[in-house]
């Protein structure tokens, strides 16, 4: 049998198979970031995948900032999302959520009344968001966090793994790369910090490195995976040396004995993230980007990783475990309904079987 078909435990998390479905923005949920009846079937159409790593999910209001993303701050959020574990939980998967603060990758359009956009420093993003109301529009220009403000926030994150425990997920996962708070805080190029939480790369790994621990004080480290991609440019993060920013990172939070590592594939040529992540973390690690059935096989038979992660090919094919169990072709995905609202291109892919005469 396929080493992909095998199963592995990670903490305290037991996968059937080490097939995983990466986290992906959809932008399918409610303008209050309330979970809808599209994301339950969504979700439990692909309950094959030996984890189901749930979309980037906002631990506060501050948090939000894009466009129909979900939150899991309040009791709606919370009853809407357990709608959703109990679907993939009747079909015997297994599912976390990732919490995603966009930090000031933002804008007001996408936040409720009166939720600030936070950042380690007033720099705003050279990005832009779209917003049902406006189109595209420039970042918010963020609002420094005070070293009382940080502390909010770690225990939003905190409170956050509480409330997904409650709403029935098996752990969460921290969003810590993509340009949002937690990257933030660890790029030299958006943190201009002169206290204990900028300066040093030591003191730069201070704020993921407290939101972890919080997360796992709350649940258990063997519920909490972290996410990181060395060197990703994305929503306008630069860094003077991101191969030590990345391994300051991973030799932080390794006293804490996480589940799991999803280790993306790095932007920069010279930069080998996955034996990077081998080098400094004892936790299972979830290799990620741009794999298909073989060169997944071959990762795992390699030794580099416990399991891989899919993005693009489980949007198209719900029952990817399936297909590449058998050598089916994969199905490729919708690009233009990839963020729009309703079930086109979301909840309306067949499953293989669906296509025969």
């Amino acid at each position: 049998m396929s080493i992909l078909f095998e199963p592995v435990r990670l903490g305290d998390l037991h996968l059937a198979n080490r097939i995983v479905m990466a986290p992906m923005t959809r932008s399918r949920a409610d303008q209050h970031g309330v979970p809808t009846a599209e994301m339950v079937e969504y979700y439990r159409q692909r309950a094959c995948a030996g984890l189901i790593v749930a979309e980037g999910t906002a631990p506060s209001a501050s948090g939000l900032g894009y466009c129909r993303t979900p939150a899991i701050y309040n009791a709606a959020h919370i009853a809407a999302w357990k709608a959703v574990t109990d679907a993939v939980h009747a079909e015997g998967g297994l599912i976390v959520l990732q919490l995603m603060h966009v930090g000031r990758a933002a804008s007001a359009h996408n936040k409720p009344a009166g939720a600030a956009t936070v950042a380690p420093s007033a720099l705003r993003a050279r990005t832009q968001l779209f917003t049902d109301a406006h189109g595209l529009v420039d970042a918010d220009e963020p609002q420094a966090l005070s070293v009382s403000g940080i502390a909010q926030v770690v225990e939003q994150y905190r409170q956050a793994a509480l409330n997904a425990r409650e709403a029935g997920f098996d752990g969460v996962e921290l969003h810590a790369t993509s340009g949002y708070l937690p990257m933030q805080f660890m790029a030299s190029g958006s943190n201009r910090r002169d206290d204990a939480y900028g300066g040093s790369v030591a003191n730069r790994m201070r704020f993921p490195t407290q939101v972890l621990a919080a997360m796992a004080s709350a649940i258990g480290a063997g519920r909490v995976g972290l996410r990181l991609c060395p060197g990703n440019p994305f929503n306008d993060i630069s860094d003077d040396d991101p191969q030590a920013t990345a391994e300051a990172l991973c030799k932080a939070a390794e006293p804490l004995d996480l589940a799991y590592v999803h280790i993306m594939r790095s932007p920069l040529a010279e930069l080998d993230a996955f034996a990077l992540a081998q080098r400094h973390c004892s936790s299972g690690l979830i290799l990620n980007d741009g794999f298909d059935g073989a060169s997944a096989e071959a990762a795992l038979q390699a030794g580099q990783g416990e399991a891989v992660s899919f993005a693009r090919h489980f949007i198209a094919n719900p029952d990817l475990v399936e297909r590449l169990r058998h050598g089916l072709p994969l199905a490729r995905l919708e690009r233009k309904t990839l963020y729009s609202p309703g079930p086109e291109g979301y909840s309306d892919y067949p499953r293989a079987g669906a296509l025969a005469p």
